[in-house]
Parts: C-alpha cells; sequence; structure tokens
C-alpha cells in the first residue's frame, strides 16, 4: 500500500515538474531594463502596463509584450518655409523634446515609435506654420529689445583735432531704431508649445518643449537685407568724402593765404631793392652825366634809336631834332 502511494506521489512531481519545465521554456519572464516601459496586450486588449525596471510576468502564448523608451526623444524637424504676417519668406528650423507618459494611450493610438514620429511631424510642422504666419518678422528673429538700447559709434581714424574727430564722429553716426517687440522668439517658441500640447496628449505623448533652432532669411528677403546694409554704408562713406572735401577747401584756403602773405611779403621786398637800385642807377647816370655830358648824350640818344626805330613801320619826315644826330645834323655842321 505504502508502494503504491510513493509511487503515485513521484508520478505527480515528475508530472509537475515537466509542466514546470513546460512554463518556463514557453518563456513567462521578461526582463524590463532601465529606461524602457511596457504595455502587455491579451488577444489585442491592454491588461497590463509596466514603467518600473526589473523581471516581469506575462502569460505564455496568450500574452503580447510591446515595450517603449521612457527617456526623452528628441525631434529634429525639416526646415520649412514660411510667410511671416507681413508676407516675408523665412526658412524655420526648429527642434523639440516629448517622451511617452502614457504607454497605454500611446498603443491605443500610435502604436509604434515611428507612427509617434510621424503624427509628431504633422502637429509640429502645423503648429510652428500656424504661430509664424500669425506674427510679424522681428517677433521670429529677435527675442529683446536691446538692440534699441545699444548705442553704435563709428570708430574714426585718429586725429590731432579732437573736435575733428568728434564732427567726423557725428557725421558717421547711423540711427537705426528697430521695432519694439512684444513676444520674441522665445514667446513664440511657447505659443507654438501651447498648441501642439493639446493635440499630442490625446497620443499619450509628453511634448517637453519646442524651440526655434535657427531663422534664416530666404534669398529675397537676404537680398533686401543686405540693399539695406550697403545703403548705410554708402551713408557712412559719404560722410567721409563730405568730411574729406572740407578739410580738402580748408588746407587750400589756408595754402592760398600763405601764398599771397608770401608773395606780398616778397613783391615789397624786391620792389624795395628795385627802389634802392633805381636810386643808385640814377645816381651812377647823374656823375656820369658830369663826366663827360657830350658821350653820355650820345649814348642816350643811340640807346633810344636801338628800341625805337626797329618797331617804326613808316617815318613821314626826318625833319626832326629826334633824327639829328643819326643823320648828321647838328648845330656844328
Amino acid at each position: 500500500m505504502k508502494t503504491n502511494t510513493n509511487k503515485k506521489l513521484i508520478t505527480t512531481l515528475v508530472i509537475v515538474a515537466i509542466f514546470l519545465i513546460i512554463f518556463v521554456l514557453l518563456g513567462p519572464f521578461y526582463i524590463l531594463y532601465e529606461g524602457q516601459q511596457s504595455v502587455v496586450t491579451r488577444f489585442g486588449k491592454i491588461v497590463n502596463t509596466e514603467q518600473d525596471s526589473g523581471l516581469k510576468f506575462k502569460m505564455p502564448l496568450v500574452d503580447n509584450v510591446v515595450i517603449y523608451p521612457k527617456k526623452i526623444i528628441s525631434w529634429d524637424g525639416a526646415a520649412q518655409r514660411i510667410p511671416t504676417k507681413e508676407n516675408q519668406f523665412i526658412w524655420v528650423d526648429t527642434t523639440a523634446r516629448w517622451k511617452i507618459a502614457d504607454p497605454a494611450k500611446y498603443y491605443e493610438t500610435v502604436n509604434t515609435v515611428n507612427n509617434g514620429l510621424l503624427r509628431l511631424n504633422d502637429v509640429l510642422d502645423s503648429s510652428i506654420r500656424t504661430i509664424i504666419s500669425e506674427n510679424y518678422l522681428n517677433e521670429a528673429v529677435r527675442n529683446t529689445n536691446q538692440i534699441n538700447d545699444i548705442k553704435v559709434e563709428e570708430q574714426v581714424q585718429t586725429l590731432d583735432n579732437a573736435e575733428d574727430a568728434e564732427t567726423l564722429r557725428n557725421l558717421t553716426v547711423t540711427q537705426s531704431r528697430q521695432e519694439n517687440i512684444t513676444i520674441g522668439r522665445d514667446g513664440l517658441s511657447q505659443l507654438m508649445f501651447d498648441q501642439a500640447k493639446q493635440f499630442t496628449d490625446a497620443f499619450g505623448i509628453e511634448l517637453i518643449d519646442i524651440i526655434v533652432r535657427q531663422i534664416r532669411y530666404s534669398d529675397d528677403l537676404t537680398e533686401s537685407v543686405y540693399q539695406r546694409m550697403i545703403k548705410e554704408r554708402n551713408q557712412i562713406a559719404e560722410a567721409y568724402r563730405s568730411y574729406g572735401r572740407g578739410q580738402l577747401a580748408q588746407w587750400q584756403g589756408k595754402t592760398e593765404n600763405e601764398e599771397k602773405v608770401i608773395l606780398s611779403e616778397a613783391y615789397a621786398k624786391s620792389e624795395t631793392i628795385k627802389g634802392i637800385a633805381d636810386a643808385e642807377a640814377a645816381n651812377i647816370y647823374a656823375l656820369s652825366y658830369e663826366v663827360d655830358p657830350e658821350f653820355f648824350e650820345l649814348w642816350r640818344t643811340l640807346e633810344s634809336y636801338r628800341k625805337t626805330i626797329p618797331s617804326l613801320d613808316k617815318v613821314l619826315s626826318t625833319d626832326m631834332q629826334y633824327f639829328n644826330l643819326l643823320y648828321g645834323n647838328n648845330e656844328q655842321e
């Protein structure tokens, strides 16, 4: 009797062990690693969710485990060419961070991570386009009004005269006050976030933030900006030219005045020298006349002939006292 009981017990234990081995081989356990979460479904219906790491149990054959990341995931959208409120086209490049907050809802709505990214593409691209097109360009490209508090002074060349340097600095100053913003880039990012979050919550997605990574002007707007910059630099260049022309006129006037002073002094000095020379010449002539008056008279007359006769076109009569010496008609004859 006791032998039969032992046999039955051994048989039962063997059967139980076999079932246990088969159960274990069918895989009733799975490991959930750190940074992972899971959804357990049975015949397509969610029966359990796990968000803590460790060894987890499931019913073999009938339960299916879908594992999702619990970490923060980045979203990098493609740059979009979007018109602003004043119809200026800009390229907007954005990025966002998100994570699966409700794995059960996420499984029911989007199922896979790739599908979740596709839904985010639709939601975020739409929110970004809507917010940018409802606001002006300066709200997208600037974040504060500090640009209007910055005073830009043109660096001028070193001048000896501080007054001239200040004048040149005033000529080259440019007044370019920008319109004040009320929202700014960070504010637009927050508006995008608020609008997109209304849709992402329905997918079990927790949207952490949206950041405008880069704003780039389109080609037509870039050309307009370049033309404005060129115009400002041309204004500064014209200010330098105007200052240079003023300096040139000033130095020319100063040079002319100095030239007149020098010439005036030289003329006065030359006239003085001429006066002294003429006095000395007259004195010499007087002394010479006193030594031999007849020779002096002859020399003076010949000098007069030499100067006047070559320029005479015609002579109507030679019966003039002026020609007495030339023709020998003197009183002695």
